[in-house]
């Protein structure tokens, strides 16, 4: 899917926590209801098979409780999409990425044949639909989950290139793959964020490390081999750089993936590079733009939501300005589905230690509301996601928001400003207040006290929210007149 993913290291953000964050974005011209859910040990299949690829997996025993954003409506599969287990390990998968020519080559995607004639079908392979469900539940670390994702990679190949996030309190690893059955992963370094959109987009790259002692890098046990023998190095000084070798960079990515590093990048590290006009070191279009960063100040909740929800604001390619030129693909995209937000934070005790910060729609427009990860269930106004328009779940609440202020911006962006700000920070206000209980009283169902009485400050807010745009671009309707009756 066309989404846009951040992460950031435990010393580059705000309170040491490890951030992983992504927006799930449906494809052009389609909405895909989500909604915010906990999977229960009992509920795990032991054998997975696959709507898409038809591909069967036996799934190991003894999975952990995890939560999941799935789609709502039933069809297309799970597409779990993000969450955290019992074991306080986090996952956001995926993030669609691109290749060349070369690599598809040489390792060709892995996809359904199906069957003709006296010709039996044959499975595909594992794909966005299936990864978090077949790999969440059993994963202790976040390099075991890079560890699991390769070797099934290996074993059942692949019908599309995704990148994809495994986060525990300490580390991030990023992997993607790379044909049908190839992959790389790399260690985000600690003090360091990534901005990653629909693109490969690993750089540097030390083998020695991948094959020596995995402190940073790991890959496919025949990366070296599958390197040299399809002529995939390009480097002309002796440094590998994977994104070279196994990426892309075509004039399709300068429209619709460059630009959104670009922003991400501008924004956090807004002095250290030169980013507009006639010196810029990099702009909307630039092939070089790295892979992680120092930010220049620690990052937060609200600078990665920011990021998220952006449509270029700021720069000359708004287009909800008059002058702005529409020419790249907005980070928070009208198609978003959710955006998750997995917060592990060293500083309270492991029971309350993942916050997922869930939001619904396009995040130009909605808003975060933060829970606690180790709870058997969700509130039912985030887990209630109908195929009919209702107001009684959050997705549906923010689709109508969005649907309704983009049509009336100007008029309605300080009732979207508001709405943000009021439910971001009484999302803080609720972590602040439960933490301090929790530390007092040791009570589990405190948790899920914390979730509800969180929900129900969220529907309230964004009741009022929606009541205000709705009043805004009632006024404006084409069929308004003046003179009221006499």
């Amino acid at each position: 899917m066309p989404c846009t993913t951040v992460l950031v290291g435990r010393k580059a953000s705000y309170d040491g926590s490890t951030m992983i964050a992504r927006n799930d974005d449906s494809g052009a011209g389609s909405f895909c209801p989500k909604k915010f859910t906990v999977v229960k040990p009992e509920e795990q299949p032991k054998i997975y098979k696959s709507v898409i690829s038809h591909v069967t997996i036996e799934l190991p025993e003894n999975p952990m409780r995890y939560t999941a954003v799935p789609n709502a409506i039933k069809g297309e599969g799970i597409w779990a999409a993000a969450g955290v287990n019992a074991a306080n390990v986090a996952m956001t998968a995926t993030e669609t990425i691109t290749s060349n020519e070369r690599v598809i080559g040489a390792d060709p995607l892995v996809r359904l044949k199906k069957a003709a004639g006296d010709t039996p079908e044959v499975p595909g392979g594992i794909g966005e639909e299936d990864l978090v469900v077949i790999t969440l539940p059993y994963i202790h670390s976040a390099k075991e989950g890079a560890e699991r994702v390769g070797a099934l990679l290996e074993k059942y190949g692949t019908y599309e290139m995704n990148g994809m996030a495994f986060q525990d309190v300490n580390d991030i690893w990023w992997l993607e793959s790379i044909g049908g059955h190839h992959w790389i992963a790399r260690r985000l370094p600690e003090d360091a964020y990534i901005v990653a959109p629909n693109q490969f987009g690993i750089d540097q790259f030390d083998l020695n490390d991948a094959f020596g002692d995995q402190k940073n890098y790991m890959c496919s046990k025949d990366m070296r081999e599958f390197i040299a023998e399809n002529h995939l190095d390009l480097s002309n000084n002796g440094v590998f750089n994977a994104r070279d070798a196994f990426g892309s960079h075509d004039d399709s990515d300068h429209v619709y993936n460059t630009p959104r590093a670009w922003f991400g990048e501008r924004y956090l590290n807004p002095k250290t590079s030169i980013w507009d006009g006639n010196h810029a070191e990099y702009t909307p279009t630039s092939d070089e733009i790295p892979w992680c960063r120092v930010p220049e100040k620690k990052v937060t909740v609200e600078d990665v939501k920011y990021i998220l929800s952006s449509y270029y604001q700021g720069t000359e390619y708004n287009p909800y300005d008059a002058q702005g030129k529409h020419v790249f693909r907005p980070i928070g995209v009208n198609r978003t589905s959710h955006v998750a937000l997995i917060q592990l934070r060293p500083y309270v005790p492991e029971e309350i230690r993942a916050v997922e910060w869930i939001a619904f729609a396009s995040n130009s427009f909605n808003s975060f509301v933060p829970y606690y990860g180790n709870v058997d269930s969700i509130p039912a106004y985030m887990n209630n996601t109908t195929a009919d328009v209702s107001t009684d779940n959050f997705y549906w609440a923010n689709r109508l928001i969005g649907a309704l202020a983009d049509a009336d911006y100007h008029k309605s962006a300080s009732h979207i400003e508001r709405y943000q700000k009021s439910l971001m920070s009484t999302g803080h206000e609720m972590l602040n207040k439960y933490d301090h209980l929790f530390a007092v009283k040791k009570d589990m169902k405190l948790l899920d006290q914390a979730n509800e009485e969180m929900t129900a400050a969220a529907r309230k807010l964004t009741d009022e929210c929606l009541d205000h745009v709705l009043y805004e671009r009632s006024n404006t309707m084409r069929n308004g007149f003046s003179r009221s009756d006499a």
